[in-house]
């Protein structure tokens, strides 16, 4: 249904003319979704570039019962930012303003549309770390990383988004501003209500402004990627790293031998660095504030015990900032070479550290089961239990066809997933695309308690609807 005029004359009043887009032209990039699982069909994009015009854009939807989907980057990997005909797009895309920056007490506050590389220029420009980092931060935006609650490479030493945030001013689904850009450690004055927007995925209001940690600029760096025999071994060498290094790890990304495999054949200059194939990898990489720390010394140190206990079989360490740069490449490149092979099915699970062999050895088993010739990829964030446990289809099998048992993996890795503890969403998200595996898994109490948050915070439904609760 199409948007009434008046409506759009009153947001094109609010935004001028670089704040509205009408014409499809415009259009188009919002209305793409990363996966390519879902077409969006919004007619009108609002590009507010201040906290107040988008407040005003939020409450002359909500007075005409028009509802809002939030986007930042569009690199959401669920479906979360997509709109239907007749919703009316809210991009924070020009509000990419640091507000301020105080490097002595490690704290900057910023608009929610900056993207995330450039906060990471800044804090460097200052002598500080701002930790968060994924394979999108190019394009990805903040606003966008605190809604989704996002994890990236370095959650092991830092955490989630949310635990980088100290403060948030958000717009309510009513047009009201609430301030909560505080600073503070510790703010026991009620209810936490910042916790309840991150990961909230835009349906409780619109994040427009963040107080964020920093961090000392890391001195050192290394990094090695160790080959290992099998899973169980995976699990002890993370116990090695963060006992002999003390817990200087900042990121334990899993490799499987297949990703290898497909990495070094579709991706340029990414080339195996061991002289022999291997099941599985473990890049590590370590990293100190510590003025004069060897953190080459440590790491060949620990690779040393690793291999008195046979904990791993070979290793490379990365000796120029370009072979660490290639290491990463092998890793983060991974979701593109998967493209070059076939569908893929990908599921964003988490278990309990210590399970993860487990649950991979299950999972594998029971797809493999089920489609013999399935390709399964597991990778991604050992070291704090989340793997992206991607299917690659079966060699010769029609794409379409195998992309139609989506849901029959779904069950089968999910279902072990709960049986371990797990989540099935660690990072992702929920969007549109696992609302229903939500209601599957969810318990019907928290589903309800659920459904009360976003009843009191938005009981028009204007922010978001049918995405995490429906």
């Amino acid at each position: 249904m199409p948007l009434d005029a008046s409506l759009v004359e009153a947001l094109a009043a609010v935004l001028g003319p670089r704040g509205l887009l009408t014409d499809p032209g415009d259009l188009a990039p919002y209305n793409v979704e990363e996966r390519g699982l879902y077409q969006g069909a919004a007619t009108v994009v609002a590009r507010p570039d201040s906290t107040a015009a988008c407040a005003e854009v939020v409450r002359l939807c909500a007075q005409a019962g028009v509802t809002l989907v939030p986007q930042g980057g569009n690199t959401g990997l669920c479906g979360g930012a997509v709109a239907s005909a007749g919703q009316v797009i809210l991009s924070t895309g020009r509000m990419n303003k640091v507000r301020w920056i105080d490097p002595d007490g490690y704290r900057m506050a910023v608009d929610a549309g900056c993207v995330l590389a450039d906060l990471q220029r800044v804090a460097a420009d200052v002598g500080c770390l701002f930790p968060l980092s994924l394979g999108a931060e190019g394009s990805c935006q903040i606003g966008g990383n605190l809604a989704t609650n996002a994890g990236g490479v370095a959650v092991l030493r830092y955490g989630n988004t949310r635990d980088l945030c100290l403060g948030l001013e958000v717009v309510l689904p009513d047009g009201r501003i609430w301030d909560g850009m505080r600073a503070l450690d510790k703010d026991n004055t009620g209810y936490a209500l910042r916790q309840l927007f991150i990961g909230s995925e835009g349906t409780l209001g619109l994040i427009t402004g963040a107080v964020l940690k920093l961090f000392p600029a890391p001195a050192a760096t290394a990094t090695a990627l160790c080959a290992i025999d099998d899973l169980p071994r995976v699990s002890r060498l993370l116990g090695l790293c963060r006992s002999l290094t003390g817990d200087d790890v900042t990121a334990f990304e899993l490799i499987p031998r297949f990703g290898m495999e497909i990495a070094v054949a579709h991706l340029d200059g990414v080339r195996d660095p061991l002289e022999s194939p291997h099941p599985w990898y473990a890049l590590v990489e370590l990293s100190t504030s510590r003025p004069g720390a060897d953190l080459a010394a440590v790491m060949e140190g620990l690779l040393e015990r690793a291999f008195e206990e046979e904990v791993i079989s070979d290793a490379a360490i990365a000796g120029s900032l370009d072979q660490r740069a290639g290491l990463w490449r092998l890793r983060e490149g991974l979701p593109e070479a998967q493209k070059h092979v076939g569908g893929s099915i990908k599921h964003d699970v988490s278990v309990p550290v210590s399970k993860v062999p487990l649950f991979i050895e299950r999972a594998s088993a029971a797809v493999s089961a089920a489609l013999p010739g399935i390709r399964p990829c597991p990778f991604g964030h050992v070291g704090d239990g989340n793997i992206h446990f991607n299917l690659t289809q079966p060699e010769g099998m029609d794409k379409a066809a195998y992309l139609d048992r989506w849901e029959e993996m779904n069950r089968l890795v999910h279902d072990i997933v709960a049986d371990l503890g797990g989540s099935i969403s660690a990072e992702h998200g929920v969007g549109r695309l696992k609302v229903g595996e939500l209601h599957h898994y969810k318990s019907p109490l928290e589903l309800e308690l659920m459904a009360r948050v976003k009843k009191a915070f938005d009981p028009q439904g204007v922010m978001n609807p049918g995405v995490v609760v429906d």
